[in-house]
């Protein structure tokens, strides 16, 4: 089918340098001067040669108004099992909307330590629609005394500060701060926090670094040139009025509505109101939240469910909040250890409560999707069966794409089945960048929820560019890290370092007195100096030339008082067959042995190597997944497709959930990402952390290891 439409030009595309190109030539093909290319790839340097195959970012001349014309296609055939069921290609729409015009312009000069993040917050617009009118702003960084030209658009509501700015400032939230760290800095109540700041969450506590705050300046000073003190909570009592609180507590009550600007709000002294009220002087205002995270009391708490939500005793929380010995109380902030675990999520220091997004979700919100997956339409003969399982068989790209969409239409009915109706549109990208940028092009990007994919980097980078000036979230299903420096892209892979930080910190959270070996060859001698770092007392053994190890040197090593982790880091099959014979040979009723890996890599799922070794060995290592064994999702995907999942198809299952479930809640992906903690499904966990110079990187994984010829995951 050919669907003929016109498409608005993007603001920017990318260009991928061929063979003999220049600076002049690229700059003439677009219409555009050398200097405007220069302008957005500062990599580029004039008068020196552009290297083949690199990407450049290219402002759209103002007569670049594009006409495509987009190929189509589709596939007819019933819903039973099979390659038919899964390749659905959906047509394209007309595309009549461009990015959204601004109804008149204001300026902005920037003030020392402003973040872009602020400065769209406080007009209420996006960082991409800052960029879009201050193009400066893609090649270089905020700085102070800036004119910024501020678009305003129809229905923005910036409306006028109700409060006057002489008594007030802005604050702008620095890493690991917290609500309770800065209330207690200018001596306010939370409730005086959401007061002076109603877009605050009222449903998690959790603020983001560079987010802007208003605050009062007590008694017209700022927070720098204050003393800060130590703060008791009043209850209003019937009858209370300024004047008995002047002569009960020394305050005025212009001070008293500063520390508390609720008291205003509500209209005055209410019963049963809480108050802040200063009573002492302290050296320091500091927070420590190096070694405390802090949980605020929630209504209805009582010490009995308190303690077992938080994992103490009571009598270690009066230790560390001796004011619990007046009772607790609503609102009350408590101090816990750093390192104390229980069934809440830490964010910036503070204890979250765990959203449940099934019970969280908006029958309201209904998500739109975009997949983008290289189906390889234009490789497989759909007329013949067999041609078709060899062809997926033999690609890759085909094999992965079917999987992870076949684990999301099981996650797509899954949603349905909550009440959730979402919008979706799958294309095949057939592995060819031109081909996603057409796409994308023909895409009404603006009402869209997310995207799912591409698979490949260049077309990830594409999509990644056109959605950002959209602000839509584009998630990479398999690539771990990238070259993008934009933001929003979510990695749902972990990365490598993220495994081997994992596998490090779980060996120093169990071990006692074990005595640790190194054997690395020579592509992994930084990941042993590494190891050598995290355990100065670890012992190495080089493998020789043949790349084996000499038994009486490693016997020489092995200790009979203490067991022996074994750290074999390796992408060589031959050197994990020897080593794990070899260690499995010098196991003894005196000698235990344990083989561990940072990294498990193919190498370890060779043929070569014995399983029943790694068993004996009790072989543990990182992973991104676990097995699913018979679940609910394996038993819904048999019955679709009358097959058991593969790894892809419950890596789509639990991302395309995950997805779905947090626009479900928020229907903005980024905020829901910065809400919630760690997420877990069928085989995958995802914690989103906001990179500062990139996307989101996922930052969960497992601890797997072999136990009596079965693998199963080791828990922290």
């Amino acid at each position: 089918m050919l669907v003929s439409f016109s498409a608005l030009a993007q603001k920017f595309t990318t260009h991928s340098v061929k063979k003999g190109e220049t600076l002049e030539s690229i700059a003439k093909q677009y219409g555009i001067t050398e200097q405007s290319i220069l302008n957005y790839n500062k990599e580029v340097k004039k008068g020196k040669a552009i290297k083949a195959n690199t990407i450049l970012v290219i402002p759209a001349s103002k007569a670049n108004v594009a006409v495509v014309e987009k190929s189509t296609d589709t596939i007819e055939g019933d819903n039973g099992a099979g390659v038919k069921a899964l390749l659905l290609a959906l047509e394209g729409k007309d595309v009549k909307q461009g990015p959204k015009e601004p109804i008149g312009y204001s300026s902005h000069r920037t003030r020392r330590k402003e973040t872009l993040f602020g400065i769209a917050k406080r007009y209420n617009i996006t960082e991409d629609q800052l960029k879009r009118y201050n193009k400066e702003l893609y090649s270089v960084q905020l700085k102070k005394g800036m004119i910024l030209k501020i678009p305003r658009y129809k229905n923005n509501d910036v409306s006028e500060s109700k409060y006057n700015e002489e008594d007030y400032e802005v604050y702008t939230v620095q890493p690991k701060e917290t609500r309770w760290s800065i209330a207690h800095k200018y001596g306010i109540t939370i409730d005086s926090l959401l007061v002076l700041n109603p877009n605050l969450s009222k449903i998690t506590d959790y603020l983001s670094s560079g987010q802007e705050l208003l605050l009062p300046r007590i008694l017209g000073s700022s927070i720098k040139e204050q003393e800060t003190q130590l703060y008791n909570s009043y209850t209003v009592p019937p009858k209370q009025t300024f004047y008995s609180l002047e002569k009960k507590f020394g305050l005025t009550a212009d001070e008293l509505m500063a520390l508390n600007p609720e008291i205003k709000e509500r209209g005055g002294l209410k019963e049963g109101m809480v108050l802040r009220i200063p009573v002492k002087k302290t050296q320091t205002g500091e927070v420590n939240i190096v070694n405390y995270n802090f949980y605020e009391v929630k209504p209805k708490q009582t010490a009995f469910s308190l303690t077992r939500k938080l994992g103490v005793t009571y009598e270690e929380l009066l230790e560390l909040n001796p004011e619990l010995k007046e009772g607790l109380k609503a609102g009350m902030v408590l101090k816990l250890p750093k390192d104390q675990t229980g069934d809440f999520d830490v964010k910036n220091a503070l204890i979250l409560d765990k959203i449940n997004l099934v019970d969280s979700i908006n029958s309201m919100n209904k998500p739109k999707l975009l997949f983008l997956l290289p189906f390889r339409l234009d490789r497989l003969n759909l007329s013949d069966d067999v041609s078709a399982k060899n062809a997926i068989e033999n690609r890759k790209d085909v094999r992965y794409s079917l999987g992870l969409y076949s684990g999301a239409m099981i996650a797509l009915d899954s949603i349905a089945k909550l009440g959730i109706s979402v919008d979706v549109k799958t294309y095949d990208t057939q592995l060819n960048r031109n081909r996603t940028k057409s796409l994308m092009q023909g895409e009404n990007l603006m009402n869209l929820s997310a995207i799912f994919g591409p698979l490949e980097p260049q077309s990830l980078k594409e999509v990644a560019l056109q959605a950002a000036e959209y602000g839509v979230p584009v998630v990479a299903p398999l690539t771990e890290k990238s070259d993008l420096s934009l933001s929003n892209v979510f990695f749902a892979m972990p990365t490598e370092n993220v495994l081997q930080e994992h596998m490090m910190s779980y060996v120093e959270g169990i071990r006692t007195e074990e005595n640790i070996i190194i054997i690395a060859d020579q592509k992994n001698k930084p990941i042993e100096s590494t190891l050598l770092m995290r355990f100065p007392g670890a012992k190495i053994v080089t493998l020789k030339e043949d790349r084996t190890v000499d038994i009486e040197k490693i016997s020489q090593l092995l200790s009979a008082e203490v067991e022996n982790w074994v750290f074999l880091e390796t992408d060589q099959a031959n050197v994990v067959y020897h080593v794990g014979s070899l260690l499995n040979s010098l196991i003894t009723e005196e000698v235990g042995i344990r083989l561990m890996t940072t990294d498990k890599n193919k190498a370890f799922d060779s043929e070569v190597v014995s399983y029943s070794h790694l068993s004996n060995l009790r072989f543990a290592y990182p992973s991104a997944s676990r097995e699913i064994g018979n679940n609910a999702f394996a038993k819904m995907y048999r019955k679709k497709f009358g097959a058991d999942p593969d790894a892809y198809a419950v890596r789509g299952f639990d991302i395309t959930l995950d997805l779905l479930l947090k626009l479900a809640y928020k229907n903005d992906l980024v905020k829901a990402s910065k809400l919630i903690g760690e997420t877990e499904y069928s085989g995958n966990k995802f914690n989103f952390t906001k990179d500062r110079t990139s996307g989101y990187f996922n930052m969960a994984s497992y601890i797997l290891g072999f136990e009596n010829m079965r693998v199963t995951e080791l828990k922290d």
